[in-house]
């Protein structure tokens, strides 16, 4: 015959109480997708085609963008990057600090890695309409636009 287990009820209950507090901090953690607050561009990636600052065409770099659980990375004309972004409420659009590596490459290379930074850096808003993604600025104005890439 076993013997009869006995159980430590104050010791449950903190282990529980502790389990209950970690799933609450996890589910308010900017970028946690714990409570499935997963967002539309989550699991997508994107090509740019096009912006509204410079005469350069973005279609003649590798510029991408994917999304993944509250992270965006990609290829930026010369460098990878990556780094956190946020959406919501609504449409709302904006991204954390970038990281990247720190490759030169030809002057209208860089030059365009720039511009695309400091048009990510801009992104208030977005708009995802079939296999396009629109990112606009603080004024409501399209400055960056994505097709749909493979993953």
């Amino acid at each position: 015959m076993r013997p009869r287990r006995t159980y430590d009820y104050t010791t449950l209950a903190r282990a529980l109480s502790a389990l209950a507090a970690l799933t609450l901090t996890l589910a308010v953690v900017p970028g946690c997708t714990l409570l499935g607050d997963r967002t539309p561009l989550d699991d997508t990636s994107w090509r740019l085609v096009g912006w509204s600052v410079s005469s350069i065409d973005p279609g003649a770099f590798t510029i991408t963008a994917q999304f993944d659980n509250g992270d965006i990375g990609g290829t930026s004309a010369v460098n990878s990057y990556g780094g956190e972004y946020r959406t919501g409420p609504g449409n709302d659009f904006s991204v954390g600090e970038i990281a990247q590596t720190l490759m030169a490459g030809p002057e209208e290379d860089m030059q365009a890695e720039a511009v695309y930074h400091d048009l990510l850096r801009a992104a208030a808003s977005y708009r995802l309409n079939g296999t396009t993604l629109t990112l606009f600025d603080a004024d409501g104005n399209e400055s960056l636009v994505f097709i749909a890439a493979p993953r």
